[in-house]
C-alpha cells in the first residue's frame, strides 16, 4: 500500500504507439529470439515525487500462426516520467502494438516550501 502525504493528488495518462514493424521488416515482425523496445514517456508536469505508474496493451496486432508472447512494463520511473518496455520471444511475430498508461502520483503545492 502506499500511502499520499499530500492532499493535491494528480492523474496523467497517455497512449503511445510503440512500433509498426510489419510495414518496414522491423525486428518485432521479421526477427525471433528474445527482442525488446523501449520508449521514454514524459509526464504533462512533473509530479513531487514518482508516481505509480500502470502501462497495458490498448491494442495489439500478432501474427496468428505464431504463439502469442508479449510482456510490458513500466521501468525507471521518476517525478518527470518513465520507460515504457515491450518484450517478445521465441517465435512470436508482432506487427504493431500501443501501449496506454496512467500515472497517480502526489503534486507539489504553490504554498510548498523549498529549504535547500
Amino acid at each position: 500500500m502506499r500511502r499520499m502525504a499530500s492532499h493535491l493528488i494528480g492523474v496523467d495518462r497517455g497512449s503511445v504507439m510503440l512500433f509498426s514493424d510489419y510495414q518496414d521488416g522491423g525486428a518485432m515482425w521479421t526477427g525471433d529470439g528474445p527482442r525488446e523496445l523501449r520508449r521514454v514517456v514524459e509526464f504533462a508536469e512533473p509530479f513531487r515525487s514518482p508516481p505509480v505508474v500502470q502501462v497495458y496493451i490498448s491494442m495489439w496486432d500478432m501474427d496468428r500462426r505464431t504463439n502469442q508472447r508479449a510482456d510490458i512494463s513500466a521501468e525507471m520511473v521518476n517525478s518527470e516520467g518513465f520507460v515504457i518496455v515491450f518484450r517478445t520471444w521465441a517465435d512470436t511475430r508482432v506487427a504493431r502494438i500501443r501501449a496506454d498508461w496512467l500515472a497517480i502520483g502526489e503534486l507539489s503545492a504553490e504554498d510548498d516550501w523549498n529549504v535547500g
